[in-house]
């Protein structure tokens, strides 16, 4: 059984920075994409940004380019989001996910991920 778990989180002002930190372990596969979701209140979750296990691209939604960096190691199903330029909007649940890679993958689509966390909160004050 495959365990996703997060790291990191908190309480920042905007402006500030965070970093967020997840592994995947207990599965037998190596080539699992990682990736960052989000839910605020009253609202549907939301992809934030993802890392290709085989190459390391990556990909981020409009609202956190420029401003959000996800990075990996290679191999080891880790994965790291870096939070800088927090805005209040950013305020949410935080989700990692893994899934296992297939042909046609795409990081926007949460079905496509096997493997969550339990979720880390990010709260961003004005």
């Amino acid at each position: 059984q495959v365990q996703v778990v997060e790291n990191g989180g908190g309480t920042v002002q905007a402006g500030g920075s965070l970093r967020l930190s997840c592994a995947a372990s207990g599965g037998t596969y190596s080539n699992y994409n990682m990736g960052w979701f989000r839910q605020a209140p009253g609202k549907e979750r939301e992809f934030v940004a993802g890392v290709r296990w085989n190459d390391g691209r990556t990909n981020y939604a409009d609202s956190v380019k420029g401003r959000f960096t996800v990075s990996s190691d290679n191999g080891k199903n880790t994965v790291r989001l870096q939070m800088s330029g927090l805005k209040p909007e950013d305020t949410a649940i935080y989700y990692c996910a893994a899934g296992l890679d297939y042909s046609g993958w795409n990081d926007y689509e949460d079905g496509a991920y096997d493997y969550w966390g339990q979720g880390t909160q990010v709260t961003v004050s004005s």
